[in-house]
């Protein structure tokens, strides 16, 4: 790796450190960057997602407050996480890289359009009466994004806004706060996964560990003020510039 390659994977793992807390869908941004520089996929899926975890659990701490009187709620829709993000992983290593390959795209695409719509998703499913920790059909839900998070991760954060939003009557921030937890779980239980039987590119796990840190920090802090609209536009720009680069 070129200090130049180094440098640029920082500053990927910075920016989706900050875009994970507020939005979702960092990984949106430092995948296709490392594609780009040359690394195979599955590779590039495993080193990011071990990446990321430092990043989540900075944004955690970043939302602490929005976490106060969650603690039951989270225990149980982390096991569903954990779940997902186990079986998730093992499909990963266990499919063709081929598969990995023809799958991705149409997980990018459906990503972009979940950032799209949610917004308009969450305002249309507001104010029903729902159930505090969301019944069985939210933990399933959680359960299978936790598949899809460990089985790549990109924009699992809107997946999961999106279902906590649905099901949850909570305001916006208390929900992201969740989210926040659940995907830092996923990555933090595929990361346990990949360290054990993939092969990790260290050098591309500290670079994205460093910037995604102090991206969550970051995030965290101005996740109220940024407009996210610049960042849904963002995102899909850099997820079709990866469909575009993968088919």
């Amino acid at each position: 790796m070129t200090p130049l390659h180094a440098l640029l994977i920082f500053a990927t793992g910075l920016a989706a450190g900050c875009i994970n807390v507020i939005v979702g869908s960092g990984s949106l941004i430092t995948f296709p960057v490392l594609i780009a520089l040359g690394y195979p996929p599955v590779v590039a899926n495993v080193s990011n997602t071990v990446g990321l975890v430092p990043g989540s659990a900075s944004g955690v701490y970043g939302y602490r407050r929005e976490l106060d009187g969650q603690r039951t709620r989270v225990l149980w829709l982390g096991a569903a996480s954990a779940i997902g993000a186990v079986t998730g992983g093992l499909l990963l290593l266990v499919l063709p890289e081929e598969t990995f390959e023809i799958v991705v795209p149409v997980l990018i695409a459906l990503a972009c359009v979940l950032v799209v719509i949610q917004p308009k998703l969450s305002q249309w499913l507001g104010g029903r009466q729902l159930r505090p920790h969301g019944g069985p059909w939210l933990w399933l839900g959680v359960l299978a994004s936790g598949v899809y998070g460990g089985y790549f991760g990109a924009a699992q954060g809107v997946i999961l806004l999106g279902l906590l939003a649905t099901f949850l009557a909570e305001n916006l921030q208390r929900v992201n706060a969740v989210k926040n937890v659940l995907a830092g779980i996923v990555n933090a239980a595929a990361a346990v996964l990949f360290i054990l039987i993939a092969h990790v590119n260290w050098a591309i796990v500290v670079c994205i560990a460093v910037g995604s840190t102090l991206g969550g920090l970051a995030g965290a802090s101005i996740g109220r003020r940024l407009p996210p609209m610049a960042l849904r536009v963002l995102i899909v720009i850099v997820g079709v510039t990866a469909i575009i680069k993968l088919v």
